[in-house]
């Protein structure tokens, strides 16, 4: 399917390895002219090579607001214009909500929530002056419902609600707001990769007994609905969450 993508200048952080690079190989797939953000330069430059130097690359750190105007206004700059902001970057902290210092909470609300909010508000302004765009938000099943650490799901459930108040802002200047949770995604340098490699059973037993469809998921079928919601053919879809888990999820919605 053609997505009608080509020539598309789309931005993703978090760009350099796991769920943000495969989401870097969709739209490449579809030609886009796309660039990949993170803090590692060496991963960055890594990546850029592992993808036939088909990609820019940006250096920063998304949990600094002042790295985050530079990040925008080093793509512009590059590229012209913004027409697909992917917020990918995020991490996970910390235990038990009692356990886990304040300091943590706010790192993982800057990281998460706060960096996507203003890259949204900075990339709202560019893409206005081209009447479109779409910016899509890679939360989390449990941003949705309760599971896992305190201080990454609050940040994700409130990156929910934060897609929905923005997409209805902006659906009257052509930009469309979405999200996208994943459930439990395999790749090379996530936490599923450690954790099978350390308790392959007590793993295989997770994936048996909380996964419907008997697997993990993998990065590129997290790519593959990015794309599909910055293209217009998906032009009606506009404030969703849209669940990637193989079933994973209890929600009836």
């Amino acid at each position: 399917m053609d997505l009608k993508l080509k020539r598309k200048n789309v931005l993703i952080t978090g760009g350099s390895k796991g769920i943000g690079k495969s989401i870097a190989e969709a739209f490449l797939a579809e030609g886009a002219n796309v660039a990949i953000a993170s803090r590692g330069i060496g991963a960055l430059e890594r990546t850029k090579e592992e993808l036939g130097g088909r990609v820019s690359i940006i250096q920063t750190d998304v949990s600094s607001a002042r790295e985050r105007e530079k990040l925008i206004d080093s793509f512009v700059e590059q590229h012209g214009s913004i027409d697909v902001l992917i917020n990918n970057a995020g991490g996970s902290t910390g235990s038990t909500a009692a356990e886990t210092d304040m300091e943590l909470f706010y790192r993982a609300m800057e990281l998460n929530y706060f960096s996507a909010v203003h890259l949204s508000k900075l990339a709202v302004e560019q893409m206005r002056r081209k009447s479109g765009g779409a910016i899509i938000n890679i939360t989390s099943i449990f941003g949705r419902e309760s599971g896992g650490k305190a201080t990454y799901n609050n940040a994700k459930s409130a990156l929910i609600s934060f897609t929905k108040s923005l997409a209805d802002e902006v659906i009257k200047d052509g930009i469309r707001v979405n999200s996208i949770a994943p459930g439990s995604i395999l790749h090379e340098t996530g936490n599923w990769k450690k954790r099978l490699e350390e308790n392959p059973e007590r793993i295989q037993a997770f994936v048996e007994n909380e996964i419907p469809a008997g697997r993990f998921g993998t990065p590129e079928e997290v790519a593959n609905v990015a794309a599909f919601l910055a293209s217009e053919k998906a032009s009606w879809i506009v404030g969703a969450s849209i669940n990637v888990d193989g079933g994973q999820s209890r929600m009836n919605f």
